[in-house]
C-alpha cells in the first residue's frame, strides 16, 4: 500500500503501470527473438530449408491450438495460477525467459544441414511461444478487465506503448553492441541480462495487478446449468462457436490475421533485406543498427503521438488509415525502383513503424468485441482470454507462414547458395535474387493492405470512443 501511495503522489496510475510493467519485460524479449532467429538459423547455424519448414510447421500447429487452449483454461480453471491473471503472470515469467534463451545457445557445433538444428529450432519456437501465450493471454484478459472505461482503456494503452518504447530499444542496443549478431558472444551475454531483466518487469505485475473479476466465479451462460468451471469439450466448442459466429470478430480476425502476417515478414526479413538491397558503403552497419532499432521504438512513439485522434475519431478510422498509407508507401517505393537506397531504408524503416503502430492498436476493437459478447449472451464475467485466444488460434499461423512463404520465394532464386557469398557471387545470379527481394518488400504490403482495407470496412463497431462505459465495473 506504501508502494501505491507513492505512486499516486508521483501522478502514476498504479494499476496501468502494474499492466504495462509486463509489456516492458516482453518487448524486451519478444522484438530480440522475432528479429534475430531466422537470421541465427539460416545464416549462422546453417539449417537446411526442409528442416526450416518442419519447424514452422509444428510450430504453427502448436502456435494456433495452444491460445484457446490457454484461454480456456485461465477463463474457466478453479486452479489459481490459471484462473488469476496475475498469478498466471507471475507464475509464468520466469518460464517464458528462461524459453527466450533457448534459441540463442546451439547445442554443439552444427555443420550445414544438421538434423539438430531443425530440433533445436523446433524446441525453442514451440517453448516460447507456450510460455508466451500463457503471459500474455494473462495480460491480454487484464485489459479488458482492469476497466470498462474507454479513457482508462486508452490510459492503459499509453503507459503501455510508454514500456514498449523502452522495451524495443533492446533491438537497438543488441544491434550496436553485437554488430548486427557479428559478436556472437556478445549477443548472448545480452540475451541473458536482457531475459533477468524482462522477468524482473513481469514479477512486478504478478504481484501488483489486478482484475475486477478475480473474486467472481465464471458461471456458464450458454450452457444452461452446467457449471463453467468443470472442464468440458462440449462447453468449449459451445463457447468457441459463440465467439466465432460473430461477425465484427469474424472481420477482425481476417484483418488481424493479414497484419500478423506482415509484421512476422518484415520482422524476419528486414535485415536480410537491408544487407542484400542496401550497399554498406551507403548504409554502414552503425546507421543499420539505428535504422532497426528505429523501426522497434518509434511505433511507440507514434500512438503515444496520436493518443488525442484515438480520444477524437476513435481507433477504427487511424488503423484504416495505415492501411491507405502502406499500400501508397509501397506503390510510390515500387515506382521509383531499388537504386534509390535512401528512400529504401526510409521505407523499410517507415514500413516497419506503421505496422507495429497499428498492431498496438488491435487490443481496443477485441475489448469492444468482448463487452459485445458479455452483453450479448449476459455472461456473468467476461471471455476475455477465450476471445483473445479463438483470435490467436486463426492469426497465430501467420507467423509461421510468413516466413516460409518468404524463405521458399527467395530459395527459388538462389538465396541459400548466394546468402555467404554476398557481392563476390555471379553478378547475374546477385541481380536476379535482390530483384526478387526488392518485389517482394512492395508487393507484399501493397497486396496486404487491399485485403485489410476490405475487411476493416465493414466492422461496425466504430463508436466506442464516444461512450463512457458500456457496463458498470464491478
Amino acid at each position: 500500500m506504501n508502494v501505491v501511495r507513492y505512486l499516486i503522489n508521483f501522478g502514476v496510475n498504479p494499476a496501468a503501470l502494474a499492466y504495462a510493467m509486463t509489456t516492458l519485460g516482453s518487448a524486451m524479449i519478444n522484438n530480440i527473438f522475432s528479429f534475430y532467429y531466422v537470421k541465427l538459423f539460416l545464416n549462422k547455424y546453417k539449417i537446411s530449408e526442409g528442416s526450416f519448414h518442419q519447424s514452422q510447421v509444428v510450430y504453427m500447429v502448436w502456435n494456433a491450438i495452444n491460445d484457446p487452449l490457454f484461454g480456456y483454461l485461465q477463463d474457466n480453471s478453479k486452479v489459481p495460477c490459471c484462473s488469476q491473471r496475475r498469478l498466471s503472470i507471475l507464475y509464468g515469467a520466469p518460464l517464458y525467459s528462461l524459453a527466450f534463451l533457448l534459441a540463442w545457445f546451439p547445442w554443439r557445433s552444427y555443420a550445414s544441414g544438421d538434423w539438430l538444428s531443425g530440433l533445436h529450432l523446433m524446441v525453442a519456437l514451440c517453448a516460447f511461444d507456450g510460455m508466451l501465450t500463457f503471459v500474455l493471454l494473462a495480460q491480454c484478459a487484464l485489459f479488458a478487465e482492469i476497466s470498462s472505461h474507454h479513457q482508462s482503456r486508452l490510459r492503459l494503452v499509453k503507459y503501455s506503448q510508454v514500456a514498449s518504447l523502452i522495451g524495443s530499444s533492446s533491438v537497438l542496443f543488441c544491434g550496436v553492441l553485437s554488430k548486427n549478431m557479428e559478436d556472437f558472444a556478445a549477443f548472448q551475454a545480452f540475451t541473458v541480462m536482457i531475459a533477468i531483466l524482462s522477468c524482473v518487469c513481469m514479477l512486478y505485475t504478478g504481484l501488483h495487478s489486478e482484475s475486477r473479476f478475480d473474486n467472481k466465479g465464471s458461471e456458464s451462460d450458454a450452457v444452461g446449468s452446467v457449471d463453467q468451471s468443470a472442464f468440458s469439450f462440449s462447453m468449449l466448442r459451445t463457447l468457441t462457436w459463440q465467439i466465432m459466429t460473430d461477425r465484427d470478430f469474424q472481420l477482425f480476425v481476417l484483418m488481424n490475421f493479414f497484419q500478423v502476417f506482415i509484421l512476422a515478414f518484415f520482422n524476419n526479413f528486414t535485415m536480410i533485406f537491408a544487407e542484400h538491397l542496401i550497399p554498406p558503403d551507403v548504409l554502414p552497419s552503425l546507421a543499420k543498427s539505428i535504422m532497426y532499432g528505429a523501426g522497434f521504438i518509434c511505433p511507440q512513439l507514434l500512438v503515444l503521438s496520436c493518443e488525442k485522434l484515438l480520444h477524437g475519431i476513435g481507433y477504427y478510422r487511424i488503423i484504416l488509415f495505415t492501411f491507405y498509407v502502406e499500400a501508397g508507401m509501397a506503390a510510390i517505393m515500387l515506382a521509383l525502383g531499388p537504386q534509390h537506397y535512401y528512400i529504401l531504408s526510409f521505407f523499410l524503416t517507415v514500413n516497419m513503424v506503421i505496422i507495429q503502430a497499428a498492431f498496438s492498436l488491435f487490443g481496443l476493437p477485441l475489448a469492444d468485441i468482448i463487452d459485445t459478447d458479455l452483453q450479448k449472451y449476459k455472461r456473468s464475467s467476461p471471455l476475455s482470454s477465450m476471445v483473445f485466444g479463438t483470435n490467436a488460434l486463426f492469426t497465430k499461423p501467420a507467423q509461421s507462414l510468413a516466413p516460409m512463404i518468404a524463405l521458399n520465394v527467395l530459395n527459388q532464386f538462389g538465396y541459400e547458395q548466394l546468402k555467404d557469398a554476398g557481392r563476390d557471387s555471379n553478378p547475374s545470379a546477385l541481380e536476379s535474387l535482390h530483384s526478387v527481394m526488392f518485389y517482394l518488400v512492395c508487393l507484399v504490403p501493397m497486396c496486404v493492405s487491399a485485403v485489410q482495407i476490405l475487411a476493416w470496412r465493414q466492422f461496425s463497431i466504430r463508436s466506442s470512443h464516444t461512450v463512457d462505459t458500456k457496463y458498470i465495473d464491478g
